[in-house]
């Protein structure tokens, strides 16, 4: 019986797992704090994830050599274009050598009009940000912090997840 009841103690101690989200999201069961995080913008100015603060960000990093970043990449410009508001927005931040060339030829090649162009041409943002993968997608609160993690591509347009996005940015 004593072993019964410690076995029941240590499981209600436990931390809890996080929670399984659309297409194997991870949704934290606490706010995670966020490393500093800085890339450049279009015009060369630097920008990090603070300028961001207020809103609900989707955080997606990619690179244009990555083919299941570029496949998603229509579907994250739609979806900035269908969510994106006040309290809403998808921050692509490529993570290309190449900078602002590369991903600006890319984005006209493409067809890309709704999203910024965010460039880390460092890398530092994969290894601050423990991406093992790519493209990886971070949905942050409007105090900064992680809320959920997907490593791997998604289907941004799928009804289920636009329901899952919404529930963050209400």
């Amino acid at each position: 019986m004593r072993h019964v009841l410690f076995a029941a103690l240590l499981w209600l101690a436990a931390p809890l797992p996080a929670l399984a989200g659309p297409q194997g999201f991870t949704v934290h069961d606490a706010p995670q704090d966020m490393p500093e995080v800085r890339f450049l913008t279009e015009d060369g100015s630097r920008k990090t994830l603070a300028d961001f603060r207020g809103k609900v960000v989707l955080l997606n990093i990619w690179a244009t050599w990555c083919p299941p970043c570029v496949q998603e990449m229509p579907t994250l410009d739609a979806l900035q274009a269908d969510l994106g508001s006040a309290k809403f927005e998808v921050v692509t931040l490529s993570i290309d050598t190449g900078g602002v060339p590369v991903v600006r030829q890319f984005y006209d090649r493409v067809g890309i009009r709704n999203l910024g162009l965010y460039v880390d041409p460092t890398m530092l943002t994969f290894t601050n940000l423990r991406v093992v993968g790519l493209p990886t997608t971070l949905i942050l609160g409007p105090d900064g912090r992680e809320l959920a993690r997907l490593i791997g591509p998604a289907s941004w347009n799928d009804p289920g997840m636009k329901a899952f996005l919404k529930t963050y940015i209400k």
